[in-house]
């Protein structure tokens, strides 16, 4: 009891001084993580537990995979475990390469944020033969039997909010219209991607089914509006095909994006056209992660919002499930019909997100510590 206690004391301090990370040096100065607070010289030194935990990353090209794993190694070593943090730099190979080492290295836990979440079968065999514990982390680790536990946000409802903010900024329920919209999905290897776009859908549909907001391309459906890498270049170059084939005499009302890095993408190919001045106002453009460069974009009047996920809280309750599992207890999970990876359906805990804009972005972004004022003015 008195361990399980000094556990939770020290768990609880460590989040809650600790905030998140400071960007690494790998990381663009106008990406930074967000900020840290270091925790008080007299905290309790954690109790070792022996036990090893493989975090295995996509890529530090995008600040809030910086934060979840700096995130990830302080939970983790607050509460006594040893840590071996990886980035795979968006390289299949090389995070295959990166895990493998891990598993013959001794890891007892797998956190895997998978750049594609299909690739990773023949290790994973490996560490369920070795008695590895998996989780999943955010993405979905699919076709295999050789995953435990899924933590991540509700990524259904991240879609929710995207397509709300066009609903609101429009005034899509009393407005007359028509508005002319286009769609942007995340990459078709990772399985998020499809839950924010029906999650979009499901609420965008019906203004499209009545008329009220048009498609202007026609472009509907994963097989057509992917962004393989969630690549901001890529996006860009496809806003600039769709502006030169179909807004060259009308108006473009809004883009739904599902994350920051391509809704930077496609502001940049906006205002390459004059979007952006008086005369034209950009139009409502989505996002996802509260990403700085984003959030001074919303700032400046040019992204509408985004979505902020509070990696914090995603690294806790990794935190949590994992040290339920090693220890036999009961394992915290919220979720245990929606994420089926194609073999099994994965228990999961699912965080909640939240829509930011320009009238709520302190409140939810600096006032919660997450970024400091500093790091977004």
């Amino acid at each position: 009891m008195k361990k399980q206690l000094l556990f939770a004391l020290v768990l609880i301090s460590a989040l809650v001084l600790g905030g998140c990370a400071t960007g690494s040096p790998a990381a663009p100065a106008d990406t930074a993580a967000p900020a840290d607070a270091a925790a008080p010289a007299d905290a309790a030194a954690p109790e070792a537990t022996g036990k090893l935990v493989g975090i295995s990353m996509p890529t530090k090209s995008s600040a809030r995979w910086i934060a979840d794993g700096d995130n990830m190694v302080k939970v983790f070593e607050a509460a006594g475990y040893g840590t071996d943090l990886q980035y795979a730099e968006d390289d299949i190979p090389t995070q295959l390469t990166q895990i493998e080492s891990m598993v013959a290295n001794g890891a007892d836990v797998l956190v895997i944020a998978a750049i594609d979440g299909s690739t990773l079968t023949d290790v994973l065999q490996k560490a369920h033969d070795a008695g590895i514990l998996v989780m999943a982390y955010d993405r979905l680790l699919v076709n295999t039997e050789n995953v435990d536990y899924y933590s991540t946000f509700d990524n259904f409802q991240v879609g929710v909010l995207q397509a709300s903010q066009i609903v609101d900024a429009l005034d899509l329920e009393n407005a007359d219209g028509p508005f002319n919209i286009e769609l942007f999905g995340g990459s078709p290897d990772d399985t998020n991607a499809f839950y924010f776009y029906d999650g979009a859908m499901s609420v965008l549909q019906p203004f499209i089914d009545s008329g009220k907001v048009v498609v202007g391309s026609g472009q509907v459906g994963m097989d057509k509006v992917s962004t393989l890498r969630w690549d901001g270049a890529t996006a860009q170059a496809r806003m600039d095909n769709l502006l030169s084939a179909y807004y060259a005499d009308k108006r473009i009302d809004a883009v739904l994006s599902p994350y920051d890095g391509i809704s930077i993408g496609i502001l940049s190919s906006l205002k390459g056209v004059g979007y952006g001045s008086a005369e034209q106002p950009m139009p409502v453009v989505t996002g996802q992660d509260a990403e700085i460069p984003s959030v001074r974009s919303i700032l400046a009047g040019e992204q509408y919002g985004t979505i902020f996920k509070d990696t914090r809280e995603l690294a806790k309750v990794t935190a949590e499930m994992v040290d339920a599992a090693l220890k036999g207890e009961e394992v915290p999970i919220n979720d245990t019909t929606t994420y089926d990876n194609g073999v099994k359906v994965v228990p999961s805990y699912l965080l909640v997100p939240h829509s930011v804009d320009a009238s709520n972005w302190e409140q939810l972004l600096v006032d919660s510590g997450y970024y400091t004022m500093d790091q977004i003015q």
